[in-house]
């Protein structure tokens, strides 16, 4: 994958979160957001057993596949290359770039999160393909998400590598076109989406905003 289509896949990243799906299920959200055009998908679910991460990781790596999508796992190196998924979001407190970057395929994607520009072209010298970068809003979704960034904490992190960054925490659709202001390839969306009554609409909406990178 080129750098210029992994930036057009990352323009909106759905995160999963089951009981913002309700009563729907995640297949349902994510294959209605693949519809809206969503470019990729990361298998979130905090506190779910393995082998139900495992299982449900099977089932969006088929309906991504099928899309043309590409799949994440959030944390989890060990479900992501179970799964036969495209690559994992590390975060601070996960296996370090580099020490995942050894045991992985060349083609093998590894975003990780940091909101500092020093830390991200540290990261990015270890092997990361892209960062996330927030919380760039207060988030409900994610209480361990660290201080708020704001927009110019993620133009800095944006102008200081030369890997797609995706701005993450707190992004509704009516926020996208300031997120796209600053630069960032895209975003990474929970309850934009997953509670959205109309998930495609939701993310042929946002993208919208990220249409000319």
């Amino acid at each position: 994958m080129t750098a210029a289509e992994l930036s057009r896949a990352l323009r909106l990243v759905v995160v999963t979160d089951r009981a913002l799906a309700a009563p729907r299920t995640l297949e349902e959200v994510v294959a209605a957001a693949m519809a809206g055009g969503a470019g990729a998908v990361q298998l979130r679910n905090k506190g779910e057993p393995p082998r139900e991460l495992l299982d449900l990781g099977r089932d969006l790596r088929a309906l991504t596949r099928e899309a043309g999508v590409l799949l994440f796992v959030n944390d989890r190196l060990d479900v992501a290359l179970a799964i036969g998924a495209d690559g994992v979001h590390l975060g601070p407190d996960d296996l370090p770039v580099s020490v995942a970057r050894q045991v992985v395929h060349g083609g093998f994607l590894i975003g990780r999160s940091c909101d500092e520009p020093e830390v991200a072209r540290r990261l990015v010298d270890e092997g990361a393909d892209y960062i996330g970068c927030g919380a760039v809003y207060p988030t409900a979704t994610k209480p361990d998400a660290g201080p708020v960034i704001g927009l110019e904490g993620l133009r800095r992190v944006v102008e200081a590598v030369h890997v797609p960054v995706v701005a993450i925490g707190g992004i509704t659709v009516e926020r996208a076109e300031e997120v796209a202001s600053t630069g960032a390839a895209g975003a990474a969306v929970v309850g934009a989406v997953m509670a959205a009554e109309d998930p495609e609409v939701a993310c042929i909406t946002m993208l919208r905003a990220f249409s000319g990178r």
